[in-house]
């Protein structure tokens, strides 16, 4: 496979062109699009470590990025091509959907919580990680829950879930926080090393990557209620049975051979790129019998009180 990072200046121009010149390959159908061009377009996160991030060199890496190549190297063998050319666009939590519903990125494979509202408008393949959302603090504030933020800045990335799920939650009910938030997790993490937040709410192993990469991590800990049980998946366009099929079938090939167990203990519990750093996370239930029995279920079915 030859592959291409795009500069992250051309991602609005892309959306642009894909609202006019792509309309006519999203309808053929992705598999179509891709016998065509011999190409495919992958939406890649640039700081969610370890599902999908830049290394050193700024070449896109990570559990998601890694599944994602060989979704491609799947629908590669099923049409008989040579090679299929990857693209690679930056995408963020903002603009991540309507770049796969418009047609610029034909497989998403960042950080993306499958739930019944996104189901709406887009597709995902079963689920290939569940994670907490929870918070990541300092250690020297000596908050370990909701009610300590009260009149306090709290951190999150625009276009995520995280803010509303706090608000939600019991224990989060009349606290009074300010929320402040980052373009990305790279940039809402750096507010809480700045000090100008208290805490950083996401999914607790985006904390646990981000905590292992920084300056300082023994300053940090991810603490506090769980807000949310939300199963990860990566995700592609609606109604687009020919690709979904390929899609789904890989996943759960990679499933059935143990092969997501090894991606899983290369990137979970491994030294990573690109400061060798182990961030030695266990592998949830929930994750082991989402792997046992693959399914696309949304996050609302995990969150089912018993």
């Amino acid at each position: 496979m030859t592959q291409t990072l795009l500069p992250r200046r051309l991602t609005l121009i892309a959306a642009s062109l894909a609202a006019f010149g792509l309309s006519a390959q999203v309808q053929a159908g992705t598999i179509e699009k891709v016998k065509e061009s011999g190409a495919i377009t992958m939406g890649i996160r640039e700081s969610s470590l370890p599902l999908s991030y830049l290394d050193d060199k700024q070449q896109p890496v990570g559990y998601h990025v890694e599944i994602c190549q060989k979704i491609v190297d799947g629908v590669k063998a099923k049409l008989g091509l040579k090679a299929v050319k990857i693209n690679y666009q930056p995408v963020t939590s903002q603009n991540r959907i309507p770049l796969v519903t418009n047609g610029t990125v034909d497989l998403e494979c960042g950080s993306t919580t499958n739930n019944a509202a996104r189901q709406q408008q887009v597709a995902f393949a079963p689920t290939t990680f569940v994670t907490n959302v929870r918070m990541a603090v300092k250690k020297a504030s000596g908050i370990t829950g909701l009610q300590q933020l009260n009149g306090k800045p709290v951190a999150t990335t625009t276009g995520t879930t995280s803010v509303q799920l706090m608000r939600g939650h019991e224990k989060g009910k009349g606290i009074d926080f300010k929320e402040v938030y980052g373009k990305d997790h790279a940039d809402a993490f750096l507010m809480l090393e700045s000090d100008r937040a208290v805490a950083f709410v996401m999914d607790d192993n985006l904390l646990a990557g981000l905590i292992a990469s920084s300056k300082n991590p023994s300053d940090y800990a991810i603490v506090g209620e769980v807000l949310n049980i939300e199963p990860i998946a990566i995700m592609l366009r609606k109604e687009d049975p020919q690709f979904q099929g390929m899609v789904n079938a890989t996943v759960k090939d990679l499933a059935k051979s143990g092969e997501l167990d090894k991606l899983y203990k290369k990137w979970f519990q491994s030294p990573i790129p690109p400061k060798g750093v182990n961030l030695n996370f266990t592998m949830s239930e929930q994750l082991k019998e989402a792997i046992k029995n693959p399914n696309d279920l949304p996050a609302e079915q995990y969150n089912i009180k018993k």
